[in-house]
């Protein structure tokens, strides 16, 4: 365990560096805390007014016969302004300032801002600092890498050890979830990640795994899923995650992720400067796989069903066609107008098979499915779809308090005229660029039963960055897996 809890200031152990965080003030920096044993150090370089506290800013000062051999005074902005978000770019930039520094135990005193509790502060700054110190440099030369040294942060203040668990469980999740989207396409193959799932099994034994191969994708009739998969010589997979952390309740949420492994665009082939990055687009199956691991490491409370139709959509001799029609598992005809709007029909298949499979109380599914949605909403917020209020609400309010940031998308039936086939029940892509990501969202309503409350989650722009910012210094963020264990421990 990287943090540690310590309750008070004077209890602090010795450490290399010790964070002072900051306010903007109207008259210069202001501590929102400040050690007691500091204050004859501290106060003259906030008085000298050479440190604005903007959020992110950092200063150096070096201590003498003190528990600490240097300090960084930390800039969190404005007070007024200053939310858990905040928060996690201010400790984001802490961390990218130690970065290759020798400073091995690192002392963070909690600040207090006003209308924020204690556990959301400290939850915010362990997130930013742990999100920040993930790096992926398997494939750099020793010399190219970067490092950190540091053995252990010690959280001052409000903070304890369950606290502390949640959130190392909720980043483990994370980080494997960047893990597999940064991987090498050729590594991270639709049989790839099935091993990944069986070795998520292995490890953690409240979780189950079955893997589906082909053979039960032709025997169940998952006419679009094998459509997907047919011009790609790796075998398509259907894996099954089970998480029961309360086995006594009956209440079940299926969460479905994306897992096109690599995505050519099929014969609509994607250009170059838009497939180089589609490594990516199994980043909705990513984040299931993070949920996954971060709910069993928690024991968060309440039963997960994950489906992850996982295939690449390459190019070859039997690849699907434009024009052609096939048949879904729910048993609905689909007209194929462009091989590119691949991911709707994997997870049309597996929604439905879902649905019938195992009844669940709500489903949540999660893709990389437009770049729509990125025109719309940038990197920023991810949209989302819901048929539910209820649900709408706490997806909408574990965005706010997560950073993964979401906003609804309307979804009204009006839509449905873009949709519509001369030749089969439905066509999986409209022919006219207009609400692109509203259309894909409206087909995979047509697939979700009367009456489930329901979320499509948008990940294209959050997922996969066009440059590291903030506390992410990968493209991969793991988005989803933070917003959705926020969302589940709100469920009643």
């Amino acid at each position: 365990m990287m943090f540690k809890a310590v309750p008070s200031v004077s209890s602090r152990p010795k450490g290399d560096l010790i964070v002072i965080p900051c306010f903007k003030g109207k008259k210069g920096a202001q501590a929102a805390t400040l050690p007691a044993d500091l204050k004859s150090e501290i106060t003259p370089i906030l008085e000298s007014g050479d440190f604005s506290a903007k959020l992110g800013s950092t200063q150096l000062a070096y201590l003498s016969e003190k528990k600490e051999k240097r300090c960084i005074l930390l800039g969190l902005g404005d007070e007024l302004s200053c939310d858990p978000e905040s928060i996690r770019r201010a400790y984001g930039a802490l961390i990218k300032r130690c970065q290759d520094k020798k400073w091995k135990a690192i002392n963070v005193p909690m600040p207090s801002v006003k209308g924020i509790q204690a556990d959301v502060i400290a939850t915010a700054m362990m997130e930013g600092i742990g999100l920040c110190l993930y790096l992926y440099e398997k494939w750099k030369s020793k010399d190219n890498q970067s490092t950190f040294h540091t053995d252990s942060i010690h959280i001052i203040g409000k903070c304890d050890s369950k606290m502390i668990s949640k959130v190392e469980a909720t980043l483990s999740g994370v980080n494997f979830a960047r893990d597999l989207v940064n991987g090498n396409a050729m590594d991270i193959t639709p049989q790839g990640l099935a091993r990944e799932a069986k070795k998520l099994a292995a490890e953690l034994k409240s979780v189950k795994v079955t893997v589906r191969n082909r053979a039960f994708l032709e025997k169940e009739k998952m006419g679009l899923f094998l459509a997907v998969a047919a011009g790609s010589d790796v075998d398509p997979a259907l894996i099954e995650f089970s998480y029961r952390g309360n086995p006594r309740s009956k209440d079940l949420t299926m969460v479905v992720g994306k897992g096109v492994t690599f995505d050519t665009g099929g014969l609509n082939l994607k250009p170059t400067n838009f497939i180089e990055d589609m490594r990516s687009d199994m980043g909705g199956g990513a984040a299931v796989f993070g949920l996954i691991r971060a709910a069993a490491l928690m024991k968060l409370k309440v039963n997960i069903v994950g489906l992850i139709p996982a295939t690449e959509n390459a190019i070859g001799s039997k690849s699907y066609k434009p024009g052609d029609v096939f048949r879904a598992y729910s048993g609905k005809s689909v007209e194929i107008t462009n091989t590119d709007a691949e991911g709707r029909l994997i997870l049309a298949d597996a929604l439905a098979y879902g649905q019938k499979t195992y009844s669940p109380s709500r489903v949540i599914d999660l893709a990389t499915l437009t770049g729509a949605i990125v025109v719309a909403l940038g990197e920023e917020y991810a949209g989302f779809y819901s048929n539910d209020e209820d649900l709408a609400k706490l997806c909408t309010k574990a965005g706010e308090v997560t950073g993964e940031r979401v906003w609804r998308m309307p979804i009204h039936s009006d839509y449905k005229r873009y949709m519509k086939s001369d030749i089969a029940d439905l066509k999986n892509a409209s022919k006219v660029r207009a609400a692109g990501s509203i259309t894909a969202a409206i087909f995979l309503q047509e697939f979700i039963e009367s009456k489930m409350p329901w979320i499509h989650l948008d990940i294209a722009g959050t997922a996969f960055l066009d440059k590291p910012r903030d506390y992410h210094q990968t493209l991969a963020t793991g988005m989803g897996v933070r917003l959705l264990i926020d969302l589940l421990s709100r469920l009643k």
